[in-house]
């Protein structure tokens, strides 16, 4: 489903990724985490086609990244804060999504319903709160049902409710044989969520595997604790 491939970014003097080289398998939830500044933005926006390597390569379903656009048309985004014309409902923006698609909006009702979102979207969105602005975003990043859903902390803002919905849908999401990746700094989300995890300290992988596998290599049974270990032993 990816493939990186010895990626590297520079930007000036400061190098962002170093040899960067992952495989994250279709149909798999994946956590991305580290410290701030550790290079996971810039990995995603990699991916996202936002930023372009220094080298290596990208491999999304098959299609290596060479500047073409087409592959975003597989990819839900929702970034960490959810920024939308203030003036417009939110009928309106997702009018404006469909209107630059060919394809119909197959799971817009679904999650619209799903997130409890009918009595909000013909309201301007300057007057939902934050955590509706987050969910308006999961509609818009799913109702295409792509491929690949990159979700940075996609709980944040988000009621007990809704953070329920929002881990059933990531988990129909996989079901169906679909890629899920998420950053976020809540362990106790992403372990209900996520099947593996990649850890990146200084740009650089410090491990990429099964969540169990983390427990038994720091001898942890939570993964906030896992992951608190690995990071001192990196910083010793």
């Amino acid at each position: 489903m990816i493939e990186v491939t010895n990626l590297h970014k520079r930007f000036g003097k400061f190098v962002a990724l170093h040899d960067v080289s992952l495989s994250i398998e279709r149909g798999s939830v994946t956590g991305i985490i580290g410290p701030n500044g550790s290079g996971k933005s810039t990995l995603i926006k990699c991916l996202l086609g936002l930023v372009n390597p220094t080298s290596g390569t990208i491999t999304i379903n098959g299609s290596v990244l060479d500047g073409a656009c087409d592959y975003r048309q597989s990819i839900g985004y929702v970034p960490q804060i959810a920024r939308f014309p203030q003036d417009l409902t939110g009928n309106e923006i997702i009018d404006i999504v469909k209107g630059l698609r060919k394809e119909p909006a197959s799971l817009e009702r679904e999650l619209v319903e799903r997130f409890d979102l009918r009595h909000e979207l013909a309201k301007r969105t300057r007057a939902l709160s934050g955590g509706t602005r987050q969910k308006l975003s999961m509609v818009l990043a799913g109702m295409y049902d792509p491929e690949l859903l990159i979700l940075d902390e996609p709980t944040a803002g988000l009621d007990p409710v809704s953070n329920i919905r929002l881990k059933q849908f990531i988990g129909d999401h996989r079901n169906q044989k679909r890629t899920v990746l998420i950053t976020t700094h809540i362990m106790s989300d992403l372990e209900e969520m996520a099947d593996e995890v990649v850890i990146i300290i200084d740009g650089r992988i410090r491990f990429a595997g099964p969540i169990r596998e983390l427990k038994v290599q720091t001898g942890e049974l939570r993964l906030e604790v896992a992951v608190a270990r690995l990071l001192e032993r990196e910083a010793a």
